[in-house]
């Protein structure tokens, strides 16, 4: 059949992950919180039995969790200190998705993010897996580009 129209699903392994104003993190291994719920009120109307009303209320978004490999640099956790001394800097963070040949498939955009949770791995004597560096976000909304 010439002219196959379908789809086939995007492998996950090739991302990146950008924060505005310049800020160079590294590379990521693991992103998660690409997502969002829309809450629901349920009304039940008096006299109608068949079934309850649901409303939707208010969108709820996810946390964005970003992980990499530990290095000498402290950036994001630099970030993560201002944060614990008040001095909140909210910046764009855009996580865009490759294709095999590192061009843009899908861009997710997290507006006015700052970090709320740092993490290291633990550390292991007996261990020689890779130090990672987990950093959680908050925003005000994400935009699917």
């Amino acid at each position: 059949m010439s002219g196959d129209l379908r789809s086939y699903p995007y492998v996950i392994f090739n991302f990146e992950i950008h924060i505005e104003e310049g800020i160079l993190v590294g590379g990521f291994s693991e992103c998660s919180g690409l997502g969002a719920e829309i809450e629901i009120e349920e009304y039940v109307e008096g006299g109608l039995n068949t079934f309850i009303h649901r409303l939707p209320k208010k969108t709820k978004y996810n946390n964005l969790v970003a992980k990499k490999g530990m290095t000498s640099s402290d950036v994001l956790y630099n970030w993560f200190k201002d944060v614990v001394a008040g001095k909140i800097q909210r910046r764009n963070i855009t996580v865009t998705l490759l294709d095999r040949k590192r061009s843009p498939l899908k861009n997710w955009t997290f507006n006015n993010a700052f970090p709320v949770k740092w993490n290291a791995s633990d550390l292991k004597s007996d261990s020689s897996t890779i130090a990672i560096e987990s950093v959680e976000f908050v925003h005000q909304g994400l935009v699917w580009v």
